[in-house]
């Protein structure tokens, strides 16, 4: 019996609904993965796996993944992968967006996230994504689609481990979101483990995920992190906190050594005493910028600004300090020495600091310092004034242009190169100027008087990785001058071993004598300092110097002969022998009488070396009658 139309009609038409029936009542949302999946792959380029797809279906679509796997690049060696999430939800206004509405996600949350950020040896790493797409030679450029705005972002129960070798890095990390009644929404994250393989904690308190694009909202931010005994606060606000920019944030650093930044930093630090220092943290043009800086670094106050360039293979850093007071003591770490008020050295250690150059931190990064230290307190040795330092470390050449320290009304000014070799250490090729040096200023550090100016200059060339280690090696000359000022006359009796008159000096008659002429002349070969001429010309007597020293094995073989112009009583014309380390001299008579009470005929007779150096000492108008005169003298005593 055949059909009716109508019977036919609704056969033709139940069918297809009965098939969409079965299809949509056995279709999972599962099937969609093998889709899904390489496009999420394609976008982060690493492979994603996805356990389950669940799409709840409205105005509001709601997609929801289960167990979401990011792994590794290919070539890494660890099987654990970079990140899981035990659900990821998204919820997507999919009517407004299908009405030409820009795409919206009013919240996207991250149940159970787990991260492992890992590096190997090798420099490897498994955090490093790259997000570029390959482009037919010829196709046009398609306009980048407008980023979806995202609303709240919400993290349960996160969690991840890192582990950096290269850093010495091995610490697990805790995260969540928290949205406290009455108070604006928060991210909270904590770390712990070790960084630099010192101990390492961390809290940081952020603004909502929701406001990290919101550039007319700032992003709150508070950090703490401790690292051994190194504390980092970072207070304030950042108004493109993607982009760090806009920032109103301050940077607090304290510490026992300001070395122990550099993991932290990535600019290499040398060693300090113990610091704390303030300033503002921002970003602009490229570069991170700690400005404003005020703080204080062992006995030390500094000021200033510091920028980082990042960039490979190096960072570049300008670094641009000034104090008002400064200790030399805290400046120590710069030569190799421990820096600060430490323990007092054994009587069998080095003087000369021996501590080797670290070259893989002078490559770390390219460094241009200019510092200013408008008044030196402290100092072991000499009686600085003010210090003003210009230098550039490229490539791990160190170039100074230059360093000069105060002294009175003169300077010491230090220029050149201090550049690597390839077997570790430094090739050095260092000048020095010293320019009318205050003699009152140089007697009262050795705890006597005297006036006038010195002059003078000096080189170096050597190899070596220590500040020792080149002056035990190098090759080089000083030179040394002055015309007219006085000295302690105690100094001038005690160096003659005139005795009545440095009693009589002692008790201040006379306090000093006049200084006609004092030459130096010293060449340096292989770490050995030789005497080629010294000679210190007063009213009273005449000093002859003569010796060597040894810098390599930091000892002194020197000898001192004074020669009276006039009758004095008790003077014994014998030589003072200064021997032994430079930690522990010894200062004695020699034992054997070495010649008769002389005039100074005798004295000048032995300064005939001296006519080889003066023509080349250059002195001031007004300063050079007294060496005039002593060159007059040395000649007539050379032709008898």
């Amino acid at each position: 019996m055949a059909l009716s139309r109508g019977r036919k009609w609704m056969i033709g038409l139940g069918v297809p609904v009965l098939i969409i029936g079965l299809f949509l009542a056995l279709f999972r949302w599962d099937w969609l993965i093998p889709f899904v999946e390489p496009r999420a792959s394609a976008a982060i380029g690493r492979p994603v796996t996805l356990a389950h797809l669940h799409v709840s279906l409205g105005r509001t679509v709601v997609v929801t993944a289960d167990d979401v796997v990011v792994g590794n690049p290919d070539d890494f060696p660890d099987p654990t992968p970079f990140a899981r999430v035990g659900r990821l939800s998204a919820a997507i206004n999919a009517w407004d967006w299908w009405r030409g509405a820009p795409l919206t996600l009013p919240w996207i949350e991250a149940d159970r996230p787990v991260l492992h950020v890992a590096a190997t040896q090798d420099g490897k790493a498994n955090y490093l994504f790259d997000t570029s797409t390959q482009q037919e030679p010829g196709a046009t450029a398609e306009p980048a689609s407008p980023a979806p705005q995202i609303g709240v972002v919400r993290i349960r129960d996160g969690q991840g481990q890192v582990t950096l070798p290269q850093l010495r890095a091995d610490f697990a990390l805790r995260m969540a979101t928290e949205e406290p009644a009455g108070e604006e929404p928060r991210i909270v994250a904590s770390a712990e483990g070790t960084y630099a393989g010192q101990p390492i904690t961390g809290r940081l308190v952020g603004g909502a995920l929701l406001s990290l694009r919101d550039a007319e909202k700032p992003w709150p931010v508070e950090l703490r992190i401790d690292n051994g005994p190194t504390n980092v606060l970072l207070d304030g606000t950042l108004r493109d906190p993607l982009h760090f920019q806009g920032a109103a944030l301050k940077l607090v650093l304290a510490g026992p050594d300001m070395s122990l930044l550099t993991p932290l930093t990535g600019v290499p630090i040398p060693r300090t005493p113990r610091y704390r220092i303030a300033g503002a943290l921002d970003y602009a043009e490229g570069r991170v910028r700690f400005d404003r800086i005020e703080g204080v670094v062992g006995r030390s106050d500094v000021a200033g600004n510091v920028s980082v360039l990042p960039r490979d293979p190096r960072p570049d850093v300008t670094i641009n300090l000034t104090s008002n007071r400064v200790d030399l003591d805290d400046l120590a770490g710069f030569i190799g020495e421990t820096p600060g008020n430490g323990a007092p050295a054994r009587a069998n250690e080095r003087v000369l600091p021996d501590t080797p150059v670290n070259i893989p931190r002078l490559t770390a990064a390219d460094v241009h310092v200019t510092y200013r230290a408008k008044q030196i307190r402290g100092g072991r040795t000499m009686p600085l004034d003010d210090l003003r330092a210009e230098f550039d470390v490229v490539d791990g050449t160190i170039t100074l242009h230059p360093i000069g320290f105060g002294v009175g009304r003169g300077n010491m000014l230090f220029e050149g190169t201090l550049a690597p070799v390839e077997n570790g250490g430094l090739r050095a090729d260092v000048k020095a100027r010293f320019q009318r040096l205050d003699i009152s200023r140089l007697m009262s550090a050795a705890g006597s008087q005297g006036g006038g100016a010195l002059n003078g200059r000096a080189e170096l060339r050597s190899t070596g990785s220590s500040l020792a280690q080149l002056l035990s090696r190098g090759d080089g000359r000083i030179t040394l001058s002055t015309a007219g000022g006085n000295l302690s006359a105690l100094l001038v009796d005690l160096s003659g071993l005139r005795l009545a008159n440095a009693i009589l000096s002692a008790l201040g008659v006379p306090q000093r004598t006049d200084l006609q002429c004092f030459i130096a002349d010293l060449e340096l070969r292989r770490g050995t300092l030789q005497t080629k001429a010294l000679i210190i010309d007063t009213d009273d007597a005449i000093i002859i110097g003569e010796g060597s020293v040894d810098l390599a094995r930091e000892r002194l073989a020197y000898r001192l002969r004074t020669q009276s112009r006039d009758f004095t009583i008790g003077a014994l014309s014998t030589d003072i022998r200064i021997n032994g380390s430079f930690r522990s001299p010894s200062v004695l008579p020699e034992p054997l009488e070495l010649g008769a009470r002389g005039g100074a005929a005798v004295g000048l007779a032995l300064i005939n070396p001296l006519l080889a150096i003066l023509p080349t000492i250059q002195f001031g108008t007004d300063e050079d009658s007294g060496c005039k005169a002593l060159a007059g003298r040395a000649s007539g005593a050379g032709r008898r």
